[in-house]
């Protein structure tokens, strides 16, 4: 059985801390495009509104009527505005949870990598190893063979 070294330690933790911040970026991508989603929305309900005020003016409308019209699409463009400035934020946090997600995966290569040459440098030691294990049978068993002969 392997020894468990703190390397296969750090390792492990760094496959955890990237896991993580992979889940993290990938709900903070669905809340983005969440966001994306309702100012699209937003600004399609403006657009047919605005149509139907601009409908409605042509075959006449009352001032309260034109008053409740504008003052309705100045609530929707408050909105869009307010929308806009929760996507951008929505878009930082992404844009953050990338780079902490990239920085995550860095530190697991690198781990990685250290993993991999400390196995090929225990490979290549047990190798040595044994073929000076064999190189001394061997020489044994020569100095053995002229002894007897």
């Amino acid at each position: 059985m392997a020894k468990h070294s703190a390397l296969d330690t750090l390792l492990e933790l760094a496959q955890t801390r990237t896991d993580d911040a992979a889940r993290q970026l990938g709900a903070l991508t669905a809340q983005g495009m969440d966001m994306e989603t309702k100012l699209a929305l937003l600004t399609q309900y403006w657009n047919e509104y605005s149509a139907r005020f601009q409908s409605a003016m042509k075959q006449g409308i009352t001032a309260s009527d034109w008053r409740n019209y504008q003052e309705f699409l100045n609530k929707i463009d408050a909105a869009i505005v307010q929308q806009r400035g929760v996507l951008a934020a929505a878009r930082e946090c992404v844009q953050a949870g990338q780079a902490v997600w990239q920085s995550a995966r860095r530190t697991l290569k690198s781990y990685d990598t250290l993993a991999q040459r400390q196995a090929g440098a225990e490979l290549l030691r047990m190798a040595r190893h044994e073929q000076k294990e064999t190189d001394e049978r061997t020489s044994n068993a020569a100095a053995r063979q002229s002894g007897l002969g």
